[in-house]
C-alpha cells in the first residue's frame, strides 16, 4: 500500500522493529493515539524489538498494552515501513526500519506498564502527522488520513 522511504545510505546493517498504529472512531472521525517516548519525549506510536514467543504482530499488539495500555485488533499485514535511528544508552545510532501494523482498539486501560513512564493522546491522523518526526511515519499517517477523507466523502 505504501512505499517505504529508503533507508539511510549511512546505514550498515538495520535492525527490525515492529509498531502498532492504534486508532478508533469518535464522533464519526477516525483517529490515532501517539504516545511519548521515555528518554526524549517525541510523539511516536508503541513499537518494539523482536521476541521469540511473538510473531511481529503479536509484538506491536504486545508493546500498544505495554506502551499505551490498548487491547484490540491487530491487521495482518503491515500499512507501512519506516525508518529511523534508535539512540542507544551508549550514545550509538541505531538504523532501525519499524513495520507497523494497524491496530483497532477496542479498549483503552486506566492502568498499564509504563503509565508512568509516558503520556498518551488522540489525536487526528493529520495531527499525527505533524506531531511525529519519522518522515515515514507521517507518510503512513498521511495515508490513514486520506483513507479517512474518502471514506467520509
Amino acid at each position: 500500500m505504501l512505499v517505504s522511504e529508503p533507508p539511510s545510505t549511512s546505514c550498515e546493517a538495520t535492525e527490525r522493529q515492529y509498531a502498532a498504529i492504534p486508532v478508533r472512531i469518535r464522533d464519526g472521525h477516525l483517529q490515532v493515539m501517539l504516545i511519548t517516548s521515555r528518554e526524549t519525549r517525541r510523539w511516536v506510536v508503541p513499537k518494539g524489538w523482536p521476541e521469540k514467543k511473538l510473531n511481529a504482530r503479536g509484538v506491536a499488539a504486545n508493546e500498544a498494552f505495554e506502551e499505551a495500555g490498548l487491547i484490540g485488533t491487530i491487521h495482518k499485514k503491515p500499512l507501512g515501513t519506516f525508518h529511523y535511528f534508535k539512540v542507544m544508552p551508549s550514545g550509538k545510532r541505531l538504523p532501525c526500519a519499524v513495520d507497523a501494523y494497524l491496530f483497532e482498539v477496542e479498549r483503552e486501560l486506566e492502568d498499564w506498564p509504563e503509565k508512568h513512564q509516558r503520556e498518551r493522546r488522540w489525536v487526528s491522523p493529520s495531527q499525527a502527522a505533524l506531531m511525529v518526526a519519522e518522515g515515514g511515519l507521517v507518510s503512513i499517517l498521511l495515508s490513514l488520513a486520506s483513507m479517512a477523507v474518502d471514506e467520509e466523502g
